[in-house]
């Protein structure tokens, strides 16, 4: 049984918001080593001492692949979600190590497949700090599943 929810239960101007989590040096130390992007901005103490931020930051990619998993916290994609078909990101403001940040979806679009049992809706996200700064801004398009 789906506790999802289906196309049709979508309306535009919804919103949907994930709790808190905080952003750790582990995070970016594994994030670095999985990804391979060991750029000194993120790594490097004192090299990010001389940049315009003064200290390290997280990944921009860190910080939306932590958004995906707030987005299945919602419970809103459990088993009516057939497809991610596209995610957008615009970086906007740097996340410091911790700094604890929450993803917040608000439904921009619906459409109905012409084929029927499926939909497309489009969400405006952002990723949002502790001090209500949108640090990342972007874009989901999900392919879901209706009841009927």
């Amino acid at each position: 049984m789906a506790r999802g929810r289906f196309f049709s239960e979508f309306e535009v101007g919804q919103s949907f918001e994930s709790s808190g989590r905080t952003v750790t040096e582990a995070d970016v130390v594994n994030f670095a080593g999985l990804s391979g992007d060991f750029n000194p901005l993120h790594t490097d103490a004192t090299f990010a001492e001389r940049t315009p931020f003064g200290q390290r930051i997280a990944h921009g990619m860190l910080a939306a692949s932590i958004s995906t998993g707030q987005g299945q916290t919602l419970g809103i994609f459990e088993g009516t979600t057939l497809a991610l078909m596209s995610q957008t990101f615009d970086y906007k403001a740097p996340i410091f190590f911790g700094d604890t940040i929450r993803l917040k979806l608000t439904v921009d679009t619906v459409k109905a497949s012409s084929k029927g049992g499926k939909g497309v809706v489009n969400f405006k996200s952002e990723i949002v700090k502790q001090d209500d700064v949108v640090a990342v801004s972007g874009s989901w398009t999900v392919l879901f599943r209706d009841s009927k």
